[in-house]
Formats: C-alpha cells, sequence, structure tokens
C-alpha cells in the first residue's frame, strides 16, 4: 500500500468514527437536560443503534457488498445521513426525533463494515497494516470528545449538528476515496448467511453457548454506560464530562497494544472473566462516588473501558475465530455481532431506560434528578452475576496462541 491510499484510509478512519463520539456520547444528557425526554425514552433513542446493527449486516450482505461500489455507497449514506441528523437537532417532539434518529442510524450503521471492507481491499496483509489505520479511527472519537466537552456543548443541539456536518463532508470524501468494485458473488444471497445464522450448530457445544449467552446477557448492563454516563457525569457537576469520557478510549488503546501479553498468559477464560469483572467494578466505583473527594472513583470508572471493552469483546472476537470452523468463521462472527451489538444492545435499551426512569424524582425546583447509586448497582450486580454464571459453565478446550493481530 502506497503512502496516499494509507493517508486517504487513515482520514476515513478519523472521520467515521469522529462522526460517531460526536453526538453518542451525549445525546442522553442533551436529551434529558434540553428536551426533558425521561428514562424510557432516551434508552429507546440509544436502542437506534441496535436496531440498525440488526439490520445493516443484511443491507451489506444482500445489497451494498454486491451491487454498487464501496465508497460510492459509503458516500450516498453519508449524505443522507447528515441530512437526517441535521433534521433531528431541529425537533423537540420525541416521535420525529426518534424517526429521524433512527433513520440516520439506518444510514450510519452499515458504513462501519463498510470502512473495514473498502480498507481490507487495498491491503495485502491487512493483519498488519490495518490495526495503525483503525487506531485513527479511536482517535477521532477522542478528538471529538475533547472539543465538546471542552466548548460545554453537552446539553445543546450542537454535537448532533456537529456530527451532521461531519458526515456530510465524509459523503464528499468517500467520492476520492480509491475505487471498491462490488463482489458480485455468484452465491445466493439470503437472510440467513448475511446474519451468520449458518453458525447456530455451534450452540450445540456447551462452552460456546454459555459464551452466546454471557455475551448477549453483558450487553444489558453495557448499555447503562453508554446511554447514560455522561447525563450521569453531568448531573453530578463534573467539569467538562464528555473530556473525561474521553480517558476511556485512551485506556482501550493501551490494553490493546498489551493484549497479546496477556492473552498468552491468561488464557480466553480468564481474559473474558476479567472483562467482566471489571464491568461489575465500574458500575461499583460509580455508586460509590462522587464530584468530590471520590471524583477519582468516577474516572477510574470510565480508564476501565479499555479492559472492559478489549478483554471481552476483542478476545471473544478471538474465541469464535478459534472456535469455529475455517468455512464458517466469518458466519460465526456475524452471528456474534447480531446477539451483541443487536439483540443485546436493543433490550439493554429498554432495560436501562426503564430502570433510570424508575428511580427519577423532581427536586424542590421541579427539575428532574436521579437516585444514581440505586441505578448503577442494577448493572454491577448484573455484571457479576453474569461473571459467575460463566466462570462455573465455561471450560475453555483448547490453550490460546499469540494472535497475530488483535485489532482488525
Amino acid at each position: 500500500m502506497n503512502a496516499v491510499v494509507r493517508i486517504q484510509l487513515s482520514a476515513m478512519m478519523f472521520l467515521e468514527y469522529f462522526i460517531w463520539g460526536a453526538w453518542f456520547v451525549t445525546l442522553g444528557t442533551y436529551l434529558g437536560t434540553a428536551l426533558h425526554y425521561d428514562g424510557g425514552q432516551i434508552g429507546l433513542a440509544y436502542g437506534t443503534t441496535a436496531v440498525a446493527a440488526i439490520v445493516s449486516p443484511v443491507f451489506v450482505g444482500m445489497i451494498a457488498d454486491r451491487f454498487f461500489a464501496t465508497e460510492k455507497i459509503l458516500a450516498l449514506l453519508h449524505l443522507i445521513g447528515g441530512l437526517l441528523l441535521y433534521y433531528a437537532s431541529t425537533v423537540s417532539a420525541f416521535g420525529l426525533f426518534y424517526a429521524a434518529l433512527l433513520g440516520y442510524t439506518l444510514c450510519y450503521m452499515p458504513t462501519l463494515a463498510l470502512t473495514n471492507s473498502l480498507s481490507f481491499h487495498q491491503m495485502k496483509e491487512p493483519g498488519k497494516t490495518f490495526p495503525a489505520i483503525r487506531v485513527l479511527g479511536t482517535i477521532g472519537w477522542i478528538v471529538a470528545g475533547l472539543i465538546i466537552g471542552r466548548l460545554a456543548l453537552e446539553a445543546t443541539a450542537v454535537p448532533l449538528r456537529i456530527a451532521a456536518v461531519a458526515s456530510l463532508l465524509m459523503g464528499l470524501y468517500c467520492l476520492t476515496l480509491p475505487h471498491t468494485p462490488p463482489k458480485k458473488s455468484g452465491e445466493q444471497a439470503s437472510i440467513r448467511v448475511a446474519l451468520g445464522l449458518d453458525a447456530l450448530g455451534l450452540l450445540k457445544d456447551r462452552s460456546f453457548a454459555v459464551f452466546t449467552v454471557s455475551s448477549f446477557l453483558v450487553c444489558i448492563p453495557l448499555q447503562f454506560y453508554y446511554a447514560f454516563t455522561n447525563f450521569f457525569l453531568n448531573e453530578l457537576g463534573v467539569p467538562e464530562p464528555a473530556s473525561k469520557m474521553t480517558m476511556g478510549q485512551m485506556s482501550e488503546i493501551f490494553f490493546m497494544l498489551v493484549m497479546p501479553f496477556f492473552f498468552v498468559r491468561l488464557g480466553v477464560k480468564k481474559m473474558l472473566l476479567v472483562g467482566m469483572a471489571c464491568w461489575a467494578a465500574r458500575y461499583l466505583l460509580f455508586t460509590l462516588g462522587d464530584s468530590g473527594t471520590l471524583v477519582w472513583m468516577l474516572y477510574a470508572g470510565i480508564i476501565l473501558h479499555g479492559i472492559c471493552y478489549d478483554f471481552f469483546f476483542v478476545t471473544g472476537q478471538i474465541y469464535v475465530d478459534r472456535a469455529a470452523p475455517p468455512e464458517i468463521r466469518a458466519a460465526a462472527q456475524g452471528f456474534l455481532t447480531f446477539v451483541t451489538w443487536g439483540i443485546g444492545m436493543l433490550v439493554g435499551s429498554w432495560a436501562s431506560g426503564q430502570i433510570v426512569q424508575y428511580f427519577t424524582y423532581s427536586d424542590g425546583a421541579g427539575v428532574a434528578r436521579h437516585y444514581w447509586d440505586r441505578i448503577w448497582a442494577f448493572p454491577a450486580l448484573a455484571a457479576a452475576a453474569i461473571l459467575v454464571f460463566f466462570a462455573l459453565f465455561f471450560r475453555e478446550a483448547v490453550k490460546p496462541k499469540e494472535p497475530k493481530a488483535l485489532a482488525a
């Protein structure tokens, strides 16, 4: 790969995740503070990404990946998405906002897979080349959070508009990317293939079934973090919460780099257990912390994101790659994504919204407040229960080897 293409792909990844990081982290704060949506409505809004995650494999596998040049479909999706997101920033009625946001996420979520496939098409050895390019995406997310936090824009519609403008720019930029023709596979397209349902036979293995169930369940407490942490930090009066939350992505980069060291020494089961333990620890820290002398607990909970994500989700992807026969590995990864980022996140969005709403009260001035210590206790206990279930019933059959490329 020549230097020009490398720069093009790096810029693409930066913009792709800058867009997501600009609106996703602070959405709950904006909806709860400026639009006065209740917890259930905020949960439903965050659930749009899960709905889109269920639909996008079908779109990518049956339509985009077969009939259109990748750079052109990326351009179209980002241009339409940018307009929808900008419209979402101008409405206050929940029905209109939800419809606009759902339309946007249906455009955006397929671009995650499409940017990866476009990158892979340009690489001779993706395992060696892709991580250094993909890390620009995490940096883009960090930059978005730092800007929004520093400018104190979290309770406004401005982050949505920043993401909308960035999406329009990304749409135009995609037209300059290297031409990536459709695969035009001769295989018959089907929803079963697109969703990875050919991997269902793996569930006959008890450990794989336990892993799949645990992955689904852990996404329920996970969504509490994504949907409500920024809202929580703002309500507590922590300065520049969006900027502080980028410590989680910084941690993610660090632990991604050191994962090979731990992977060889701990193995799959212990890595997954550490990841789940950190989810429980994070929420316990949120339960006990405050914006005063114990603010360090809140920061520690954010920094744990690197272990929470890398040690569970990335290790899980490696486990699936090793557990599945070569001919269905792609299907197995697709099935894992469908179960976790699709169904699991959808249930988590609904559950987190309902619990937050249940522990909402009005202060003396009629402003909605929350019993956050009780709210965070739910995902803490859930993560701990999932950890116990996984520890008792999962058996690691094969000692893992050092992975070649963890970030790919």
